[in-house]
């Protein structure tokens, strides 16, 4: 063999080694394994669970700007309220101190009956005078059924004309489930008051956004009178800083009953509980309720006042269209976080002709979220619009019969 073909078989002899190798190098070398898509994160939903049980024959927990129920069982039962009625006997006192009937400074007049009464007491002197606003703190802070008395025998002559005062401002607030025969809640005459958990969220609410100063009492924890100091009985007052207010109250009739009202990031929550048995029990089942309402639930603006909804269509007026919208604030209480599944359907004339009056109603607005109604209400409209001049009024005319007769 010449030199030259020797050189050639050498070549492809190492060729045939090298080809062979690497063949057999990828044969065992597993191939790397594909990189995982990765699964995308679930989307953060608004869960809330069911309300928590609540040991009370009767509660209620509400929204006290928008008055919507988050929670409430046999919230319209008439039961006795013990000292809650104190909160109608305030009521009636602010009522006629805002309307320039009675003044803080006035000097009450203590009777043997306002002295003799029993129970809790402010402790007043009989044939003394006290000042209206030591009692109203003796009546909120101490439940005082002596002051009582005495505030209903100043405002209305006697306690029994003083109760028909109270069931006239009852029915004029729609507490429809309340009677009254005394201004203290005691039950051992044989005859007693009757009110029930809405109702005491009803009356609860008007104190706090109608009478927003006097409220300012209600948290108050400790009123010192006659030399006697005696702390709140709200207990919650001095366990969660957000609550302030509202009142206590006990009798063997009626359990152990509490009104109590916290705020936190601009939200109030009014909650009730009735015929809880302990003092202990009425604190820890309030607050249950409110941080089930806090934690799960918010007050949402829905419209501001004079939000436009939409612009209509107009016939044979001096423009096209009219704006229709809401003429005031609307807030509404729903799940936190489910505001952006909230469904508008609006509602309006089939054909909006000629003049309009500013604030005329145009039709109607519902709001709905999973089904529930939580917003129906007018849409108005927002300014006035003058009849169309007879050209305008013919064109439109014409227009609105060819699209009937075509449409």
């Amino acid at each position: 063999m010449s030199r030259t073909n020797r050189c050639l078989a050498l070549l492809l002899a190492g060729s045939i080694a090298l080809s062979t190798s690497v063949l057999s190098f990828a044969q065992t070398t597993p191939a790397p394994a594909p990189t995982p898509t990765p699964m995308p994160a679930p989307a953060m939903q608004a869960i809330v669970p069911r309300a928590p049980d609540i040991a009370a024959s009767s509660y209620i927990l509400i929204d006290a700007v928008t008055g919507h129920a988050i929670m409430e069982l046999n919230s319209d039962e008439a039961l006795p309220p013990a000292s809650l009625t104190k909160i109608m006997t305030a009521y009636v006192a602010e009522y006629e101190i805002d309307k320039g009937n009675l003044s803080l400074d006035d000097q009450v007049f203590i009777s043997e009956r306002a002295w003799r009464t029993q129970g809790s007491k402010t402790f007043v002197d009989v044939n003394s005078y006290v000042r209206v606003e030591d009692l109203m703190r003796g009546i909120i802070i101490q439940s005082g059924n002596d002051a009582s008395v005495a505030m209903a025998e100043h405002i209305a002559g006697s306690e029994e004309a003083f109760a028909d005062l109270m069931n006239q401002h009852a029915r004029r607030l729609g507490m429809n489930s309340s009677y009254f025969v005394n201004s203290s809640g005691l039950d051992d005459t044989g005859q007693t008051n009757l009110m029930s958990a809405r109702d005491l969220a009803t009356l609860a609410r008007v104190k706090i956004l109608e009478h927003p100063v006097h409220y300012r009492m209600y948290a108050e924890r400790e009123f010192t009178f006659n030399g006697i100091s005696q702390p709140n009985r709200n207990t919650l007052l001095f366990r969660d800083n957000t609550v302030d207010g509202m009142k206590t109250g006990w009798t063997t009739p009626a359990g152990f009953c509490l009104v109590a009202s916290a705020e936190r990031d601009g939200m109030r929550l009014i909650a009730v509980v009735m015929g809880t048995a302990s003092e202990e029990a009425r604190a820890v089942e309030a607050q249950k309720m409110l941080s089930y309402g806090f934690r799960f639930f918010e007050s949402h603006r829905l419209f501001e006042a004079n939000q436009v909804v939409e612009s209509l269509r107009i016939w044979s007026a001096a423009e096209n269209t009219i704006d229709a919208g809401i003429p005031s604030e609307v807030l509404i209480t729903l799940p936190r976080g489910r505001a952006g599944d909230l469904v508008t359907t609006l509602s309006t004339q089939e054909t909006l002709r000629g003049a309009i009056e500013a604030g005329q109603v145009l039709g109607s607005v519902q709001v709905t979220l999973d089904d529930e109604v939580l917003y129906s209400g007018d849409v108005v409209a927002m300014k006035s619009l003058e009849r169309g001049g007879l050209l305008k009024r013919l064109m439109d005319a014409l227009t609105l019969f060819f699209m009937g007769l075509f449409g």
